[in-house]
């Protein structure tokens, strides 16, 4: 949203020197990507300190750059600062927030927010693209769904849109309240509760669901949930709100629910929805049957925005894989699944059965190591193996750290199995021994870059 400095300013509690009238046409955060004309914020990060790009911001075209009272910016042109108190830790970031917050009230429409441990980007695209075939629909970018990245998508709202759909992640109790106060969510969507980031729950699961709980909570009186009625955890965040929650999923007791789900290969899913006696079909173009969960949350969502299950189940065939989530490659006569933005055991295991769905003459699993899993990282990579094993994979290659445990699980279970410390050996293996009929799931946490065995491959072709 377009505003004035002066507007911000007053929003913000900045002072200074700058010409009030000189409007932000955007807001960045990063100086190598800022457009002109945008108001930079120079937060604080893990690793670096955003005062340190200020001048390049600058030189950069930027309007203005946020900064904190007390930063002396000696070669900086103080006509161009707005100056915020220092009396919180990261007063920018807290500046920025605000912003967002009084942005997202100036333009008062419904925000849906969305969570999950595990596809939460996919849920949120998957609704985004339900609703978009009747609305002007906002979305979270990638997966820009914490304190610095969500601030950032409410200040692209504008009095266009009809709805937001908001992404919002978690590594610790706490943080989604946080972004729910800054966002004010009226829906929720809740995907899964399942075990990732338990090196900081040392509760358990049980941790992380009270954590995915805090976006229900933070609802308004009239705010709407909508929850995976086959989650335990999901289906139990719906004490005490009557007909505001809304169940999607397979079982019976599911409002929105698939039936009669069918993998068909490298074309996808196809199943039937069962609405209140209706019926409708959808052909879901992605890999995987968890994916029907990700269509059944954005119909659910469709038909509580007054859309009609046939237009819902148009849009959900509209949906595809994103950006390393479940894509399809042809190389040499073989298929891969480039599915390595993340990772964690739930999310593995159902790749691998997308996987055994296309027909192969090897089943080959790439895994890389999944990291935040605690205490029990080990042994939790060590049942995926075996699981992979009992299941029929020819071929299990662990790359790096503790996917070795991953070899030793599929090796209990009689898999052949490899073993590599970097992606880059990974991909070369695979540039000398994958065949015309092989089907090789690559998947591992972001850390891993499993992406880069992809790199290795000679006459690479999409």
């Amino acid at each position: 949203m377009k505003l004035t400095l002066g507007q911000i300013a007053d929003w913000i509690h900045a002072e200074g020197d700058f010409s009030t009238v000189a409007e932000a046409v955007g807001y960045s955060i990063d100086s190598r990507t800022l457009a002109a004309g945008e108001l930079f914020f120079a937060v604080k990060g893990e690793k670096m300190d955003g005062h340190d790009y200020v001048e390049a911001a600058l030189a950069n075209g930027a309007v203005a750059a946020v900064v904190s009272m007390r930063w002396l910016g000696e070669h900086v042109d103080a006509t161009k600062l707005l100056r915020v108190p220092d009396d919180e830790s990261d007063c920018v970031l807290t500046s920025l927030q605000r912003l967002a917050t009084r942005v997202r009230d100036q333009w008062g429409g419904r925000l849906i927010g969305i969570t999950g441990s595990a596809g939460k980007t996919t849920t949120k695209e998957a609704v985004a693209t339900v609703l978009a075939a009747k609305f002007k629909v906002l979305k979270s970018q990638g997966n820009f769904n914490n304190g610095f990245g969500l601030p950032l998508q409410l200040l692209k709202l504008e009095p266009e849109h009809d709805v937001a759909v908001i992404e919002m992640g978690m590594n610790h109790a706490g943080e989604i309240a946080a972004l729910a106060a800054i966002a004010k969510p009226n829906w929720a969507v809740v995907s899964n509760v399942a075990p990732v980031h338990l090196e900081h729950f040392p509760e358990g699961i049980g941790g992380i669901a009270a954590a995915k709980y805090e976006l229900v909570a933070s609802l308004p009186d009239d705010g709407l949930a909508f929850l995976n009625f086959d989650d335990a955890y999901v289906a139990a965040f719906a004490r005490g709100m009557g007909d505001r929650a809304i169940f999607f999923g397979e079982g019976e007791g599911a409002t929105i629910r698939g039936t009669a789900i069918t993998e068909i290969g490298a074309e996808g899913v196809v199943f039937t929805i069962l609405v209140r006696g209706e019926r409708g079909s959808v052909q879901l173009r992605m890999l995987g049957r968890h994916n029907v969960y990700n269509a059944l949350a954005a119909i659910a969502v469709g038909l509580a925005s007054g859309m009609s299950l046939t237009e819902c189940c148009a849009a959900a065939g509209n949906l595809h894989a994103g950006d390393r989530r479940g894509e399809l490659l042809a190389w040499r006569g073989a298929t891969l699944i480039n599915d390595t933005y993340n990772s964690n055991p739930r999310a593995l295991d159902a790749m691998v059965d997308a996987l055994l769905a296309i027909p192969a003459a090897r089943h080959i699993v790439v895994a890389g190591e999944m990291l935040e899993l605690g205490p029990e990282a080990s042994e939790l990579h060590r049942l995926c193996g075996l699981q992979m094993a009992l299941r029929g994979i020819a071929l299990v290659i662990g790359v790096r750290g503790l996917a070795s445990e991953i070899v030793t699980g599929a090796e209990a279970g009689g898999c052949e199995t490899l073993f590599f410390d970097t992606p880059e050996e990974a991909g070369d293996w695979m540039e000398a021994n994958v065949t015309l009929g092989d089907a090789v799931l690559l998947k591992a946490s972001r850390g891993v870059k499993l992406e880069r065995a992809l790199t290795r491959l000679t006459q690479f072709v999409v």
